[in-house]
């Protein structure tokens, strides 16, 4: 007797279920998709990292990270939906079901419940590769009780998208004042004042040119002694790049430290509204801590002299993405942008008056993107709770009632 009291649902190996599509994923390197900025999407392993001005797929498919940290972690979900005209790189596994055997949304929604530890290899840089993916073996109840999972979860989905889709509008709307003010100068007042020269090019009279330290402390992180397993538990969170991508907001953390550990290095403690980029590999990933918490030695951080400049830095950080890359070139594999450099770097900064009065506007939007963060954030923790008992038939499905309806 099956799930649910039937004999009807199958197990089935997921090579055997799906169509894929690597074959035509194109991986650009960073100067090529500098060169090709556009407005579609182009996915990595984990999302989308940049956008360019062509595309490779048209319509919904399933993308499945095929390596990086997350596929141990699994802090991230492991698949996604990517729809529309887009591009996608060699870090992720294109696919979708095959019509009449499997629906996508309850194929997303397996791989992202699968235990895949027995099909990633590599320690130091995990990978699933083609191969192994094709062998993850799923639940495969009859299609119209698939269609009824999809359904089920599709409802939690679409109220984490509306959310989404009111984080993009309120982001949007504070950097087109961002941009308005501060890289087109069309500031409250600007026709006022004239153009002076400065190291970085004319800028508006009374407006200046500042170094990052000059907004507050800068903190190096470090990673306490792993030789110490008392200095790692449950109770501050311990930051690392891959934490940051994608978040405006810091709300989790894959590892974390105990209060030994945090207190081993006290001076290394950051308080909530601190932001944090990412400066050794993957540089130039900009985030926000919503508490106190401590990072790794990848990460500078700017702990705030005054809270009215924060929007402004965090926008005026991501946009100088490029200046962090160029900083840290070294001719090495690794980029580094040491803490020297970081302080020392340098931004066109308007005056105090016009700071606070751009914090006033943004401040409440940036108080709403976190709160909807946090939202979406209870929502995927609850859909998540819910999910292993639809798959696996805890939660009855099969009444005629609900095929009729399916």
């Amino acid at each position: 007797m099956g799930r649910n009291g039937s004999n009807d649902w199958k197990t089935a190996q997921l090579g055997d279920v799906i169509e894929l599509f690597d074959s035509q994923r194109v991986p650009l390197n960073s100067r090529e998709r500098q060169e090709r900025k556009g407005e579609y999407p182009y996915y990595g392993a984990q999302g989308v990292i940049d956008h360019i001005d062509g595309y490779i797929f048209d319509g919904r498919y399933i993308l499945v990270a095929e390596d990086g940290e997350n596929l141990n972690s699994k802090k991230l979900p492991l698949a996604l939906f990517a729809t529309g005209k887009f591009w996608v790189n060699n870090h992720a596994h294109i696919l979708r079901g095959k019509p009449g055997v499997a629906d996508d949304t309850f194929l997303l929604a397996c791989l992202n419940n699968a235990d895949i530890k027995p099909f990633v290899t590599g320690a130091a840089q995990p990978k699933l590769s083609q191969a192994n993916m094709r062998q993850i073996e799923i639940p495969l109840p009859p299609l119209p009780v698939q269609r009824r999972i999809a359904g089920i979860l599709s409802a939690y989905d679409e109220l984490m998208e509306n959310s989404q889709r009111r984080i993009r509008l309120l982001e949007a709307m504070a950097r087109a004042i961002y941009r308005e003010w501060f890289v087109h100068f069309r500031f409250p007042g600007h026709e006022k004042l004239p153009r002076v020269a400065s190291s970085l090019g004319d800028i508006p009279k009374d407006w200046g040119v500042k170094s990052i330290q000059q907004f507050g402390t800068v903190i190096t992180g470090k990673t306490p002694s792993k030789a110490n397993a008392e200095f790692y538990g449950d109770d501050v969170p311990f930051v690392k790049t891959p934490d940051m991508h994608g978040n405006m907001f810091i709300l989790g953390t894959n590892d974390r430290l105990s209060t030994a550990g945090a207190e081993s290095q006290a001076n290394k403690t950051l308080p909530a509204g601190s932001i944090c980029v990412s400066c050794i590999g993957t540089i130039g990933v900009v985030s926000i801590t919503t508490e106190d918490c401590q990072t790794n030695q990848q990460i500078n951080s700017v702990m705030l002299a005054n809270e009215a400049s924060r929007e402004f830095l965090f926008l005026r950080l991501q946009d100088a993405k490029q200046t962090l890359e160029n900083l840290g070139a070294t001719g090495a594999t690794m980029g580094n942008v040491n803490k020297g450099k970081f302080e020392a770097m340098e931004i066109v900064c308007p005056p105090d008056d016009l700071l606070a009065r751009y914090h006033r506007l943004a401040e409440p939007m940036f108080s709403e993107i976190l709160s909807l963060f946090r939202q979406i954030q209870n929502l995927r923790r609850t859909r998540d709770l819910l999910l292993p008992r639809l798959l696996s038939g805890q939660i009855s499905l099969t009444t005629k009632e609900n095929y009729a309806n399916a």
